[in-house]
Formats: structure tokens, C-alpha cells, sequence
């Protein structure tokens, strides 16, 4: 059944169900009953990881002794702007120190430092850096990590991007301890259920954040209840016997926003723009051609035509203004889909300048749209 957010994200709900796998057969859950509340070290960055450390907060509030404290510990600010001029701070400092008044640590790297409050178990959530066994081995309960895909599939920094790029069909939470020598080796104690979650595919990454982080969050918090982080753990991961696909979901950088218009078809390059990437490719002189801001065009375009990018003749009898207008681009695709640049911008020139360098380049052209 679908449902619908205030974003523009449409997801697979199961009303009463469990929305994934765990351990929570109240037997286990009385028999492995820690004799302390828990004492989290919560390292954090982004929004993802912050859906979780709410929904931490509510049941340090609301469930009596599971939680006895949270700390969290989050990278330091980052120069950013022209200039490297002005200082960014992670998004989760401003919720944990100002919105749940949590004691924070500020951190760039494990090395020399250790915690100066008292933790049995540490969650780390989209926070950048390994947590070494050194400091796993302070906490009672080792570490877990709260991971927005199906693992094994999607491992990595950025599974949340590449579930956009490679347009999988269902989406997925996995919790799992913090491995003491890798990243997202750990024993799985929770993950969505088969197939995985239904997402809308127009969905932007804002909309993946805010539909999967509350997800996240309650799966976690689910685990912590039912004490499925304690020995003898059981692995519920389901997805690596699926037979569906594992890739590696590495960090996205510019070089992955190339767009070679004879092998990029029309969902590949929009598809960047929704993880909040800017499409670019290169003209026959060797310049980069920054396409600031693109759509599809409802046209079909003649099939002898080459893919590639073309400046339309907006002089030509037959040009068709409600296609293109002054001072955009046009594309052909290898899917045969035409892509209107809205606004480019050339290699060294101003925001906006792509139109003019493309023209004096390549010249105008007219194709029958």
C-alpha cells in the first residue's frame, strides 16, 4: 500500500507488521536482560544519523531502564565557500548539544583520544570515520551501526546515492554490530523484510533521508529493546542469499557526475541532479560544460541524429520555442530522450556562460523535434 509524506515520497508501509527482521521473542529478550541501563556513545553527522539519535532521546524518555545516558561525539566544522572562508558545522551538533541538550564530544580522529564519560555500547551512524577495537573494547556491548540498504549490497559510504544511481527497485535498513577490523562486516540483527521497501522512484536524496530515517531509528531502537545486540548473536540478514545484486557503494564524486551522452541515458543523468550532484561533460575542444540545470524534454528526436549536445537555431522557421527557449541547450541521449539545459556554464567563464561558449563553438543546428 502506498502512503503519502508531506515531501514528495511515496513508500511501502505494513500496517501492524514488523517492517523488518530481528530477534524479539520475549524469552530471549528476558534471559539476555543487561544489568545496567545503557550508556551510548552516539557518533553522528548528517540527517540520517539524526532521525536515530531522536528517536534514541524518546526512548531514554519513555522506556524505563534502557537508557541511562546518551553522549555524542561528531566531526569538527569544515572550512566551506569561496575562500574556504566560512566554518560549516555538522548538522547533528546543533540538534544534540541546542534540541536534546546532550553532552557532545568533537572529534576528526579516534587517535588519542578515548571518551571521558562512563559508555557500554556505542552507535555509530553515518559518521565518517572506523570506530578501532580500542575504543569497541571499552564498551560492554561493542558497537552497531544503523546502514540504509539491503547488506550486503550497497556497502560503503554512500548507499543512500547509489540506491538512487543504479535505481534499485526497493530500497532497505540494516542494523548490524560494528565490525573491529571493516566497514559493514558486522552480524546483521535486523533488516527490512523481503523485498525491501517500496520508495517513490522520482524521490530526491532529501527524500530518501526523511522517509529511511525514522525507519532506521525504530529498527534500532527495536534491538536495544529486545537486547538482540547480546551474545549469542543470530544473523537475520536475508538479502546475500537473494540472488539480487551486491555492489559496492563508494563516495560520489565529480568524476562519477561525467556524462557521456553515447552511454548516459536520460534517467542516468537526471539521476545525478536528484543526489545533488551537477551533471557535466566535456566539448569538442576539451572544455567542461557544467550543466547547472536540466529536465527531460517531452520530445522524441529523429533517430539518424547523433547523441550529443546541439545549440537549437532559435532563428529557424521550424524552431519550436515551447521546446527550447532563448539560451538554452539541447541533447540527445543514448536512450533517444532529449535533456534541455536550462542553464550551463563553461569551464572559467560566469554561472550561465555555457550557452554563448556552446554557440561559438559548436555553432546553432536545427533538428526536427
Amino acid at each position: 500500500m502506498l502512503w503519502r509524506l508531506p515531501a514528495p515520497v511515496r513508500s511501502l508501509i505494513v500496517s501492524d507488521c514488523r517492517r523488518y527482521r530481528s530477534i524479539t521473542t520475549d524469552a530471549a529478550a528476558a534471559a539476555t536482560t543487561p544489568p545496567e541501563p545503557l550508556r551510548i556513545l552516539f557518533c553522528g553527522s548528517d540527517d540520517f544519523s539524526i532521525a536515530s539519535l531522536r528517536k534514541l532521546f524518546h526512548a531514554k524518555q519513555n522506556v524505563p531502564n534502557l537508557i541511562e545516558s546518551i553522549d555524542v561525539a561528531h566531526r569538527p566544522a569544515k572550512p566551506t565557500g569561496r575562500g574556504l572562508k566560512e566554518l560549516r558545522q555538522v548538522p547533528i551538533q546543533k540538534v544534540a548539544a541546542e534540541e536534546l541538550q546532550l553532552n557532545t564530544h568533537v572529534i576528526d580522529t579516534f587517535t588519542g583520544w578515548t571518551p571521558n564519560v562512563p559508555i557500554n555500547l556505542i552507535i555509530a551512524v553515518s559518521f565518517g570515520l572506523f570506530v578501532p577495537p580500542r575504543i569497541l573494547n571499552l564498551a560492554k556491548y561493542k558497537g552497531l551501526n544503523v546502514h540504509p540498504s539491503l547488506l550486503p549490497d550497497l556497502r560503503g559510504p554512500a548507499p543512500l546515492h547509489h540506491t538512487i544511481l543504479r535505481r534499485r527497485p526497493f530500497a532497505g535498513i540494516t542494523v548490524q554490530t560494528l565490525h573491529p577490523h571493516k566497514f559493514d562486516g558486522g552480524t546483521i540483527l535486523a533488516q527490512s523484510p523481503q523485498p525491501g521497501l517500496e520508495y517513490d522512484r522520482d524521490s530526491t536524496l532529501q527524500n530518501l533521508i526523511e522517509y529511511l530515517g525514522p525507519v532506521g531509528g525504530d529498527m534500532l531502537v527495536d534491538v536495544l529493546k529486545s537486547r538482540a545486540f547480546i551474545p549469542p548473536l543470530e544473523d537475520v540478514g536475508w538479502y546475500a542469499d537473494s540472488g539480487g545484486p551486491i555492489d559496492h557503494a563508494g563516495k560520489v564524486d565529480k568524476k562519477r557526475c561525467f556524462v557521456d551522452f553515447s552511454q548516459a541515458t536520460l534517467s542516468d543523468i537526471l539521476s545525478i541532479e536528484k543526489i545533488r550532484g551537477v551533471p557535466w561533460t566535456v566539448l569538442p575542444n576539451g572544455h567542461r560544460l557544467v550543466m547547472n540545470k536540466c529536465r527531460a524534454a517531452d520530445v522524441v528526436v529523429d533517430a539518424n541524429v547523433e547523441a550529443g549536445i546541439w545549440c537549437p537555431d532559435f532563428d529557424h522557421p521550424e524552431h519550436n520555442e515551447a521546446i527550447a527557449s532563448h539560451r538554452q541547450l539541447l541533447a540527445k541521449t543514448a536512450c533517444g530522450g532529449v535533456l534541455l539545459i536550462e542553464q550551463s556554464t563553461c569551464e572559467g567563464g560566469k554561472l550561465g556562460s555555457g550557452y554563448d561558449r556552446v554557440k561559438k563553438i559548436m555553432g546553432t543546428k536545427h533538428v526536427c523535434l
